[in-house]
């Protein structure tokens, strides 16, 4: 078959690899208690309202798709006066069938550590106890067989050290600057074993050299998707539960060839969450 020399070549597509969503067991709390009475980060203010029955709601479709998509949900019961327990994703790090418990910075939060610890070990799980100040997977996300640790905020850098004696993994730092993305979670989002998606702003010069060696082939996110708590999803390799409002990621993870599915979790944005907040991921 001949081509007019006047008619246009279309460069090929680059092909996408196929993805593959694993299972997923994850630990969460119903935001029975949910409020914003203190102010421990930018994104809360006591002085405007919050509707705990829509916290619940959205929370409750956060839940269902993830029952949806066949993983194992776990609850933990909420503690009246302990509004942001709904944030499970702060209340440990689980690998390898071990629970490094968290140890908060702010003292609003300081009981919901020995609160996860409890349940941890009601579950059979080895429990951990922190020394070292930490907010569990707020600051740590594995990818494969690294841990990516954030500091500057939260979590104290001694910590990363003593997750990477427990895990018996290379734990890599990563220094956060913006207030605004506080915890590590909010910053990176983890797709599967070898891809991330990042807000390059949110890190200091060091911190984004070693994202862009490690990760040349990441999702780079905007500012307005980021502004949203965009990056703050949870991924089972496949399927990715993102914040509704989070367009252009949704479109940049769909051309990835991942599943994006949208949910507004806006009430727990006014505490500083989101998708991947109130999702603690529990492995064996």
């Amino acid at each position: 078959m001949s081509i007019d020399s006047a008619t246009p070549v279309r460069a090929e597509e680059p092909a996408i690899s196929a993805r593959t969503a694993t299972k997923r067991t994850v630990l969460m709390c119903k935001p029975q208690f949910f409020t914003v009475v203190y102010r421990i980060n930018p994104w809360m203010d006591p002085a405007l309202p919050t509707d705990t029955s829509l916290a619940v709601q959205q929370w409750q479709t956060l839940y269902d798709t993830y029952v949806g998509l066949g993983f194992d949900v776990h609850l933990i019961d909420p503690i009246d006066g302990l509004p942001d327990m709904v944030y499970a994703a702060n209340g440990g790090f689980v690998i390898d069938n071990q629970a490094y418990g968290a140890k908060f910075t702010h003292v609003e939060r300081q009981p919901e550590g020995p609160a996860y610890m409890d349940w941890f070990g009601a579950n059979g799980f080895n429990v951990r106890v922190p020394i070292e100040t930490n907010e569990g997977e707020g600051d740590f996300l594995l990818v494969g067989d690294v841990i990516l640790a954030g500091t500057g905020f939260r979590s104290d850098s001694n910590s990363h050290a003593e997750l990477s004696i427990i895990a018996g993994r290379p734990v890599i730092t990563l220094r956060l600057i913006n207030p605004s993305f506080y915890h590590l979670d909010t910053a990176i989002a983890v797709l599967d074993d070898t891809n991330i998606a990042y807000l390059p702003s949110a890190f200091d010069a060091p911190s984004l050299a070693i994202l862009q060696e490690r990760y040349p082939d990441a999702v780079i996110v905007t500012e307005e998707d980021a502004a949203i708590l965009g990056l703050n999803s949870y991924s089972d390799g496949y399927n990715v539960v993102i914040a509704a409002r989070a367009k252009d990621f949704e479109r940049q993870l769909r051309a990835r060839g991942y599943n994006p599915i949208g949910v507004d979790l806006s009430e727990l944005l006014l505490g500083g969450g989101g998708v991947k907040c109130c999702t603690l991921e529990l492995r064996r």
